[in-house]
């Protein structure tokens, strides 16, 4: 049965706190946090969901209104952005130094309303860090016989690319385990010198009883409209396919801060006739449900939730080999179609294939229907519970 808020837990459960950059942020890493949150729940463990910062109405996630755990988020509004003081000048610079000292007594306050919560909670209590940057406050706060995990939701190599490689360095080393999406991930990492990591998948975000029928024309793409997420790369591939099948629609379901550049991008391209931008959507499988082939054109990942979304509804997907957790999701030939990471031509040359070949978009699609339930919730809940049941002892 599904707890309410400030209900005690089962017996036998534990406080989770799971902690983000923000609780309701559009993309991957706040729908795993409310799916794990609410399969938590339902084994009898108290959650509690904890953001940073509040995020723009633009890039909001809507969640519904009845979640049965407690959210918190600790600023009102973002708080001051870090600079590093370089050099003798930087060291010299009186007011960013005061801008400096100021921003840390902030975080160190907002980062005692964690160690309350933190302290109130029931022994066993774990707390999960998904994003790196919410680390900075758990690494201040007092989680004192609290188990502490660590989360990348990204890959190895895109983490490199960015300021997050170099955090997880040198915030991750000491919490208990840091997890990351992949076997093959784990192992870098472990060669980089991290030597408490393991590697946990994401689970199905739904498991349909049946396959999509795959009777619509339509190719669907979900995801932020972000520069990450490729969707200009989508549509530089779709302006090869198209041509071939002017009877198919692509159907983009997203919301994000690059949509104003994307529209203008498909209409250069002379898509409009062809591309349906549809918005956000709080029904995903029903999305998937109504197309028959789906694609994806990230430039990075981690374990994409989209990808799990598309084949757990029956669709065949062609998509950038962009991550390992793409090599481990879908089996290239088998259950879908990987392109080169930016090859625009060999993706639209996938696409062209599923659209033309009903046998192949019918054996794929089943294909991974089944093979991606090997990602269910239940198996992967129970992996979660055996690290809480390890890292206690």
């Amino acid at each position: 049965m599904t707890q309410q808020p400030h209900e005690p837990a089962a017996q036998g459960g534990r406080d989770v706190f799971i902690v983000s950059n923000s609780v309701d942020e559009l993309g991957g890493v706040t729908t795993w946090s409310h799916q794990m949150a609410r399969l938590f729940t339902d084994r009898g463990h108290r959650v509690h969901i904890v953001g940073i910062a509040p995020v723009a109405e633009e890039i909001r996630q809507r969640l519904p209104e009845d979640l049965p755990y407690e959210m918190t988020t600790l600023y009102a509004t973002h708080p001051p952005r870090a600079r590093r003081l370089r050099g003798i000048k930087g060291r010299l610079n009186a007011p960013e130094r005061r801008r400096q000292a100021a921003r840390l007594a902030g975080m160190r306050a907002k980062a005692e309303t964690l160690s309350a919560l933190f302290r109130a909670a029931r022994p066993g209590a774990v707390v999960i860090v998904t994003q790196v940057w919410a680390m900075e406050w758990v690494a201040l706060a007092d989680t004192k016989g609290l188990s502490v995990i660590g989360m990348s939701h990204e890959s190895f190599e895109a983490s490199q690319t960015s300021t997050r490689g170099a955090r997880v360095r040198r915030f991750y080393p000491e919490v208990d385990r840091l997890l990351v999406l992949t076997p093959e991930d784990a192992d870098l990492w472990i060669r980089a010198g991290m030597e408490n990591v393991a590697s946990m998948p994401n689970p199905l975000p739904f498991m349909p009883d049946s396959p999509a029928p795959r009777t619509e024309k339509v190719v669907a793409s979900v995801g932020r409209l972000a520069f990450e997420k490729g969707v200009d790369l989508l549509l530089d591939a779709w302006a090869d396919a198209a041509p071939h099948h002017p009877d198919w629609t692509l159907r983009i379901y997203g919301a994000g801060t690059e949509e104003a550049v994307l529209r203008a991008h498909c209409t250069s391209l002379g898509l409009d006739d062809s591309v349906e931008w549809m918005g956000s959507t709080a029904d995903v499988l029903g999305a998937l449900r109504g197309a028959s082939v789906f694609a994806q054109a990230s430039r990075a990942e981690g374990f994409p939730i989209t990808l799990l979304e598309a084949m757990a509804a029956g669709l065949p997907v062609a998509a950038f080999d962009c991550a390992p957790g793409v090599r481990e999701i879908v089996r290239h030939g088998e259950d879908g179609l990987l392109a080169r990471l930016g090859n625009t031509m060999e993706l639209a040359g996938h696409l062209d294939t599923l659209m033309s070949d009903r046998e192949t978009r019918e054996a794929l699609g089943d294909e991974a229907f089944r093979h991606v339930r090997r990602y269910s919730p239940a198996e992967i809940t129970d992996r979660w519970e055996e690290l809480f049941a390890f890292l206690e002892r």
